[in-house]
């Protein structure tokens, strides 16, 4: 999921940029209205929601979210308020947001309420299908539970991105790294031994004894996951 976030607190901001990455999705940081706006309608701009404090200098949120209306885009708001009381949630939601939530908050409820949003708003042609599978391993992206000819495989939550971005390969040489630029988010040296550890890791988990290899290194490229002929 790509996701822009607007707001003027950078502690705040980081914390939930970390979580949303960690998370495995994309985010995009403005620190204030005025710029979150410009992001929003920018030609190229193709986010499945906007997260946006109530409260910011050079536009407030609402007046963001107004303007953002007036031109019709449509894409989901989540708006993120230290003003808890009815009124304000009922302005926020007349403003044009499609959630509110009270700071301060947990951010697996952030996570969720953001995920149900881009979810429920986001057109039949591009729903994602939220079962991953190549021949009998299967992997569930809602819950998060994976499995190989119906037998559990328990992952962490590296472990599940890795497996998830494969799945989403398949077929395809990934090199370290693009692994680590879509799994990790950082732009770590390539040549650091932490993709081999989760791989092999991970290779445990899903190549059991008698099953079919299905997580292969290709050498001096990368790996690739695929059933060979």
């Amino acid at each position: 999921m790509k996701i822009l976030l607007v707001e003027d607190n950078q502690e705040q901001a980081l914390f939930i940029c970390k979580g949303m990455q960690e998370s495995g999705h994309c985010v995009d940081w403005a620190k204030d209205g005025r710029e979150g706006f410009q992001l929003a309608t920018q030609a190229q701009s193709d986010y499945q929601l906007i997260i946006c404090d109530r409260l910011m200098p050079e536009m407030d949120g609402l007046d963001m979210l107004k303007a953002l209306r007036a031109i019709n885009l449509t894409t989901p708001v989540l708006i993120l308020s230290a003003l808890d009381s009815v009124d304000e949630r009922v302005k926020g939601l007349r403003s044009g947001g499609d959630d509110y939530l009270v700071k301060p908050f947990a951010f697996s409820e952030l996570l969720a309420r953001a995920e149900i949003l881009a979810t429920r708003f986001a057109p039949a042609s591009t729903q994602v299908d939220n079962t991953l599978t190549l021949a009998d391993l299967e992997l569930d992206r809602m819950s998060r539970k994976a499995n190989r000819g119906g037998n559990y495989i328990e992952l962490n939550t590296r472990e599940f991105h890795i497996l998830e971005y494969f799945l989403q390969n398949s077929g395809r040489v990934i090199t370290r790294t693009m692994l680590l630029e879509q799994v990790w988010g950082h732009n770590f040296d390539p040549q650091t031994n932490v993709i081999d550890v989760h791989i092999s890791r991970l290779r445990k988990k899903i190549d059991l004894p008698g099953c079919v290899p299905l997580l292969h290194t290709v050498r001096g490229a990368g790996y690739k996951m695929e059933v060979l002929e």
